[in-house]
């Protein structure tokens, strides 16, 4: 597994671009992100059942929080 060779937030075009030792980067948007979270809440490890998140076209990223070797948090503002 590759490690991304930069993460960089895009607000006015509201996505997080990620770059790959081989030259590709990936847009991915924000609204997409928090839709597919890998929260405890949307998938559901909160006690309750899992719940997809809708109508988060506004959503936008506060913060990116390394994790680990190569996992990222973000943090959303919602």
């Amino acid at each position: 597994m590759h490690a991304p060779t930069d993460i960089t937030v895009r607000p006015k075009v509201r996505a997080v671009e990620v770059s790959w030792p081989d030259g590709a980067t990936h847009a991915l948007p924000f609204e997409y992100l928090r839709v597919y979270s890998p929260s405890a809440e949307v998938r559901g490890h909160g006690g309750g059942e899992g719940k997809l998140e809708l109508a988060k076209e506004a959503v936008r990223i506060t913060q990116v929080e390394p994790v680990g070797v190569y996992a990222v948090r973000l943090h959303f503002d919602d």
